[in-house]
């Protein structure tokens, strides 16, 4: 029973999920240790500090758990509400998920779902705790709305009447919660302020999680379709998909390019380009794709790229 709740929990899907916590929180810790260190040592001190600050941060990693928890939230969700509204058949592309071929019964999925988000919440509380302490009150009561919110988002993608996800707005929920939401929030509970170019990574990040979605949703376009599951790609259509999909990864890459150019003090913060060779490489296969069913191993090649993505444009700007 164990190994069927790991593989709906979805472990590939993890790696993107952080990737906008390790660009928010290390370009956060970047900028507050600069603030330390207002001397001509100031960049030995980032290269000395930074990355290791920030593994050794409690903040870094319980804003980890909180996303690694709402990203296993989410894919609990969306294995109970496409299961039970008959979403995954026999028509889906893909591996068997655990509702549909009957590992787990709804109930125990529920009841799943519900200890998830409790744990959840918990992590995401000590988060808030650790951040603001009991000074930033506000900011405490402002980023406990966005994690009961981060939640309902989660579980309503796919489950009730009204899911959003079977209304064509998943990849606007996935760009706020997975891009904005991550890197900006992450960001300011480090600095507990915002700067406008922070905004440009962190559309990066939500572009190319939002072509992830993408990618699954053009894969499962003829069983979605039959389902009535009216996804973007059932709304518009698989070839407006693909150029949907053009402007995502180009759009992302272009983002990152002008924060670079903004922010620019050396060669290093070009690192991020690198990530983007597989990306671009991904993205010609697109191009040339005429059977859906083919791009289902682009979704990990995606994914992983753009937490490669996250590590590179961190470490560009620490050395």
């Amino acid at each position: 029973m164990f190994k069927h709740y790991i593989q709906a929990a979805r472990l590939r899907t993890l790696p993107l999920s952080i990737s906008g916590i390790i660009v928010g929180s290390i370009l956060g810790n970047r900028d507050v240790i600069s603030n330390y260190f207002e001397s001509e040592d100031a960049v030995i001190s980032m290269y000395c500090f930074g990355t290791p600050s920030v593994l050794i941060s409690p903040i870094f990693w319980l804003a980890i758990l909180t996303t690694l928890g709402l990203q296993i939230l989410s894919n609990f969700a969306n294995d109970y509400g496409d299961g039970v509204k008959g979403t995954d058949n026999e028509d889906r592309v893909g591996p068997i998920r655990s509702l549909q071929s009957g590992a787990i019964t709804p109930k125990q999925m529920l009841t799943t779902i519900i200890i998830t988000s409790i744990i959840t919440l918990c992590i995401a509380l000590l988060l808030i705790y650790v951040s603001f302490g009991k000074e930033n009150f506000g900011y405490s009561v402002l980023f406990f709305g966005l994690g009961v919110a981060s939640i309902a988002a989660a579980i309503k993608y796919t489950v009730g009447k009204n899911a959003y996800g079977y209304s064509g707005l998943g990849d606007v929920f996935v760009f706020l919660f997975f891009g904005l939401l991550s890197v900006v929030g992450s960001y300011f509970l480090y600095t507990k302020q915002l700067h406008t170019a922070i905004f440009l990574p962190a559309a990066s990040v939500g572009m190319l999680s939002a072509g992830v979605l993408n990618l699954n949703n053009m894969r499962d376009q003829l069983s979605d379709t039959k389902s009535k599951k009216n996804t973007l790609v059932v709304k518009i259509g698989a070839e407006r998909a693909k150029y949907y999909h053009y402007f995502l990864i180009i759009a992302s890459f272009m983002c990152t390019l002008l924060f670079v150019t903004i922010q620019y003090k050396s060669p290093t913060q070009l690192l991020f380009m690198i990530a983007y060779i597989p990306i671009f490489m991904h993205l010609a296969k697109v191009v040339k794709n005429k059977n859906p069913q083919d791009l289902d191993p682009e979704l990990k090649k995606l994914a992983l790229s753009t937490f490669l993505f996250s590590i590179l444009l961190g470490i560009g700007f620490i050395i």
